[in-house]
């Protein structure tokens, strides 16, 4: 059953325009995905995003750090999807209409692997100056700083620019390979 709504669609439509032309542009404003975790707002750059999928059931693995969700089944392939708000230290998100899984690639090692994001909704694609981004703040902030690339400036309101190559560390991406495994005779 399909219930991606129009909106949806259009940003899917929106992400993949948006990453083709900030590889014309990287000098320029990069762009990134805005999207909710509760009431707050965040942002990853669009290079690292593949794709955007709706909420689907995930088989959980035993083992797995509390922040993996589970894992599901994207055109054949394993991927682990991390639950933002759990990783940030907060209650797991209640999923909702508009809860969506953001997918992007990492670096894990001498490979590339991709992982699953849970978020409440996907907002849109932001383009955001250089010159409008500060360092992240040295306290004060309720999410790790080692996971803020800078806190973007747009129409006198902060994002939170994440770095997600910190999100999930070399060690970390390595147990979540080991997710991969048994998915032939996962359960739900």
């Amino acid at each position: 059953m399909n219930q991606t709504s129009v909106p949806e669609t259009a940003l899917k439509a929106g992400v993949a325009a948006a990453q083709a032309a900030a590889l014309q542009a990287a000098e320029g404003p990069q762009q990134y995905l805005t999207f909710m975790l509760g009431a707050e707002v965040f942002a990853i750059e669009i290079l690292s995003i593949r794709e955007i999928i709706e909420h689907a059931p995930l088989t959980q693995v035993p083992m797995m750090p509390q922040y993996v969700g589970g894992v599901i089944n994207l055109r054949g392939a394993v991927v682990p999807v991390v639950d933002l708000a759990v990783r940030f230290g907060r209650a797991a998100s209640a999923v909702s209409k508009r809860t969506c899984i953001v997918i992007i690639e990492v670096q894990a090692g001498e490979e590339r692997q991709q992982v699953g994001l849970l978020v409440d909704a996907v907002n849109a694609v932001l383009e955001i100056a250089p010159a409008q981004i500060e360092p992240p703040p040295a306290f004060g902030a309720r999410v790790r700083t080692d996971f803020i690339r800078g806190m973007g400036k747009v129409d006198s309101k902060f994002i939170i620019l994440l770095n997600v190559t910190d999100l999930l560390k070399s060690e970390e991406l390595e147990h979540l390979k080991g997710a991969e495994q048994p998915a032939a005779g996962g359960a739900e």
